[in-house]
């Protein structure tokens, strides 16, 4: 759905990181390069933003109004 605040796996806050990731990305960036300049070398940071799956656009339609 949203991405997680914390890395589940280290703890780092990496919230803040994939909107910017998924930006740079979208306009030709090789991905690899674009984790190593935000500064996400672990794997296990890099697994929760390259695995993620934003949903919430999807979900928000079968919400309840009122």
């Amino acid at each position: 759905m949203m991405i997680p605040v914390r890395c589940f796996t280290c703890g780092k806050p990496i919230g803040s990181y994939y909107y910017k990731f998924v930006e740079r990305v979208k306009r030709g960036e090789d991905p690899e390069r674009v984790l190593d300049d935000l500064g996400l070398k672990r794997y296990c940071c890099r697994r929760m933003i390259i695995s993620h799956v934003d949903l919430i656009d999807e979900v928000i339609k079968f919400s309840r109004k009122g």
